[in-house]
């Protein structure tokens, strides 16, 4: 506390500027007070050094603090920091070069392979033109890792082709290929034959696949959610587990664990950054150290010697 209240006029200062100057709430500014105040039990903040700075950081990561908190705790120093060099109190910021630490991005949730075979075949199961259309839904979701707004914005003319593959029109009007494997092939045309059945007598010029008897035209990604929730159910899978953008996720998945290159599986998904598809890298690497321990000249040393 002694250094805390040594600084404690200059902790005034600055908020009373954020308060007036920058028009900071109460909970902001209690934030800040706090986050101030915890530093000031480690080092006082009118004289602390960049080293200080770096300690306190490493304190709160070893101590299990969540990096979006120490992220914060750093912006309340830079912002005091900050106030302190521009009103001429420090000739320098000890915060200047010090990085934020990176929030882990959380990892996506999985499916299973078996869970995906057990809501193919559940859907299977029903041969109604709504089961025929669910099993398409799967298999397009699951086998070309199809975004649900990819799916719904569908039109009929990007289907009918007699390539392995469709043109997806994704984010920013980027066009990728998908594949169509032969289930999904199989799948397309089964759906195809029964599609007019969800047409109102009024719209047979719809150009969308998935169409609807709704105001849009077409099924609506909320009801693409719906259905797919529905169908895990029936497959005693919990619907919580299932969405649409899961079954993107373990389209990703299962093509690294099955050793596909991050690149093509980047292409495939339409990302724009391949670090965004590296998030898929970490169901691989128990897969991958057992390719490793099976075909690698060490790896197979090591078990011979292991066996003697």
């Amino acid at each position: 506390m002694g250094a805390f209240k040594q600084s404690a006029h200059l902790i005034e200062a600055f908020l009373d500027m954020m308060s007036a100057e920058r028009g900071a709430g109460l909970n902001t500014l209690a934030a800040y007070r706090r986050d101030l105040a915890d530093f000031a039990g480690h080092a006082e903040p009118a004289k602390a050094s960049r080293d200080q700075v770096r300690a306190f950081l490493n304190g709160l990561s070893t101590s299990g603090q969540a990096a979006s908190t120490q992220a914060r705790k750093l912006s309340a120093l830079r912002q005091f920091y900050g106030f302190l060099y521009a009103e001429g109190f420090r000739g320098d910021d000890p915060t200047q070069t010090i990085e934020a630490p990176r929030a882990r991005r959380p990892l996506p949730k999985i499916l299973s392979a078996k869970d995906l075979h057990a809501m193919l075949g559940t859907a299977a199961e029903d041969q109604t033109p709504e089961g025929l259309r669910l099993t398409l839904i799967v298999e397009m979701l699951y086998g070309g890792g199809l975004r649900v707004s990819e799916l719904a914005g569908l039109t009929l003319a990007a289907v009918r082709t007699k390539e392995n593959f469709i043109r997806i029109t994704g984010k920013g009007n980027k066009e990728r290929l998908s594949p169509l494997s032969p289930a999904a092939r199989r799948a397309l045309d089964a759906y195809l034959a029964v599609r007019e059945q969800f047409l109102p007598k009024s719209d047979k010029n719809n150009r969308y696949l998935f169409v609807s008897r709704g105001a849009d035209g077409y099924l609506t990604r909320r009801r693409f959610h719906q259905l797919l929730k529905a169908l895990a159910l029936k497959a005693g899978i919990d619907p919580a587990k299932v969405s649409p953008h899961v079954l993107r996720h373990a389209f990703a998945t299962h093509l690294v664990e099955g050793g596909a290159d991050l690149r093509s599986v980047q292409t495939l998904l339409g990302h724009a950054d391949i670090a965004t598809t590296q998030i898929y890298t970490h169901v691989a690497r128990d897969h991958l150290t057992r390719l490793v321990s099976a075909a690698h000249p060490l790896g197979k040393a090591k078990a011979v010697k292991s066996s003697k």
